[in-house]
């Protein structure tokens, strides 16, 4: 079987907040920092770290 990475995202973050609970403003922050960096030009460097 088959997911989507989005999906399986929304899930996993969406566990993760309702478990964890952290402040929302936190949440939003790190989507936007990634979201920011992903189209950066740091983002070469940081795919060959991941990788």
């Amino acid at each position: 079987m088959q997911v989507p990475l989005w999906l399986a995202l929304i899930v996993v973050g969406s566990l993760g907040v309702k478990l964890i609970r952290p402040p929302w403003w936190l949440v939003a922050v790190l989507l936007l920092g990634g979201y920011l960096l992903a189209d950066s030009l740091l983002a070469p460097v940081i795919d060959t770290a991941v990788k």
